[in-house]
């Protein structure tokens, strides 16, 4: 089991298709407020994959983001998720994301730990 207070880190260029031009977000070319809020879900998703099992998997519960201030395309962009709490199947990130001029958005997701097969059944219900 992974324990609170983990920190998981990624790293990404902001490239063209990362745009809200291109996301179909806003109509200027920085980066995209849902490409961002993908790339926190990222971070907090691949932080605890390694904890689980074969058959289970995390799914995103609720994200709560605030972008503070845009990038450019060629930025890099770091995105960490630290794991707040642990409690039962549900998992509380803090994520925060900066750039070299520093934090460029931030905000807390949850993830919920599931079986694949039973969590894929519920589509056919």
């Amino acid at each position: 089991m992974m324990q609170e207070g983990n920190v998981f880190e990624s790293r990404y260029i902001v490239g063209d298709d990362d745009t809200a031009l291109v996301v179909g977000s806003g109509d200027l070319s920085v980066l995209a407020t849902p490409r961002l809020i993908a790339w926190m879900e990222n971070a907090a998703m691949r932080s605890v994959a390694q904890t689980l099992g074969d058959d289970e998997t995390t799914v995103g519960g609720k994200i709560d983001v605030s972008h503070l201030r845009p990038s450019a395309v060629g930025t890099e962009v770091i995105v960490t998720a630290v794991l707040d709490n642990a409690e039962g199947r549900k998992r509380t990130f803090s994520v925060v994301a900066k750039d070299s001029e520093g934090v460029i958005a931030e905000g807390m997701h949850v993830r919920f730990v599931v079986d694949r097969e039973r969590f894929m059944e519920k589509l056919h219900r």
